[in-house]
């Protein structure tokens, strides 16, 4: 077995800029990797997690290191899961290979790792963290969207959030501190929240500090990100958080995610599906998992100038199945 390892840096121009409470992104640095076998090729994105010290210089080391490997075809997608941690290499390399192996035997990824056929899906629409009228501004835009996700974490998020109910009473929100509060802060902000029907509050406070919610009552539920990447962290979410929310960069790919949205099911956690800034090659992959999903936050390649030919299609808040020659 031949195989031929390609692997590529890519910027892409985020229209407007992103900002959350760490950052703000005017363009975001992904990862292609492609693997090519018998005149067929493979895709995967991934985008390196910075908050946990991850560049694209050292997900493209992770990955030459194993080139001799997966170009001598003996590092498959089930070696692959011992071989690296969850992060962005693991999972562009493991979604490279799904897509491969669909190709291959001419099977879509979704009946080989036995899902549910892909629907349309409604998305949320993510609201960049601003002043309250400039939120509620977009809001109004978007306001025949079914969802919208409002990025927080300062003194003025009751008001934000306020805002934007103002103009889009009819709209379901989901609000993401970005672990800027503390359990004193959500304790204050709760009984508002859940009069302005506020569905639910992500990672309110830093992780490693979720113990501090234990003695949190839940007006409004919570959701674990940054507190949880792979399956090996869902023990300790389950005690603490209503909801999980599971991402293919976090978790080092499809493989591992599918093993956390079987976690979640036993252990009764509600599931948001989520993403950090890419592609349509990057939000193929998490798209299988929507059935699964109560919340999906798929909708990154609506903040870029421009995405990927072919692409996922978006309208309305509703996201589309990717097509095959774009993953799959």
């Amino acid at each position: 077995m031949t195989r031929r390892l390609i692997v590529r840096e890519e910027s892409w121009d985020v229209g407007g800029g992103f900002s959350i409470t760490r950052s703000r992104k005017w363009a975001v640095q992904t990862l292609m990797v492609e693997i090519h076998q018998d005149g067929l090729r493979g895709r995967g994105e991934g985008v390196p997690y910075r908050r946990l010290g991850e560049t694209l210089e050292s997900v493209a080391a992770q990955i030459e290191a194993l080139r001799k490997d997966i170009e001598a075809g003996t590092l498959t997608r089930q070696r692959l899961q011992g071989t690296l941690g969850a992060g962005a290499a693991r999972n562009a390399l493991d979604c490279a290979l799904w897509d491969l192996e669909a190709k291959r035997r001419q099977v879509p990824v979704w009946q080989l790792a036995g899902l549910p056929e892909p629907r349309p899906a409604p998305t949320a629409f993510s609201i960049p963290l601003d002043k309250p009228a400039a939120m509620a501004s977009v809001a109004a835009e978007n306001r025949n969207r079914s969802l919208l996700k409002l990025n927080l974490g300062g003194p003025d998020d009751v008001a934000r959030v306020r805002a934007v109910r103002a103009v889009a009473p009819d709209c379901e929100i989901i609000v993401d501190a970005n672990e800027a509060w503390t359990p004193v802060m959500y304790a204050e902000y709760a009984g508002e929240l859940a009069r302005l029907r506020v569905r639910l509050v992500e990672q309110p406070v830093p992780a490693g500090q979720d113990a501090a919610l234990d003695a949190v009552g839940r007006a409004v539920p919570l959701c674990a990100d940054e507190s949880v990447h792979d399956t090996h962290d869902m023990p300790a979410i389950a005690r603490r958080y209503e909801y999980v929310n599971i991402k293919l960069d976090k978790a080092g790919g499809l493989t591992e995610a599918i093993r956390m949205v079987q976690f979640a099911q036993d252990r009764g956690i509600g599931i948001m599906l989520g993403c950090m800034i890419g592609t349509s090659l990057g939000m193929a992959p998490a798209f299988l998992l929507a059935p699964y999903a109560s919340v999906i936050d798929l909708d990154a390649p609506q903040s870029l100038t421009a995405d990927r030919n072919p692409a996922i299609t978006y309208k309305d808040g509703v996201m589309q199945p990717p097509p095959p020659e774009l993953w799959g």
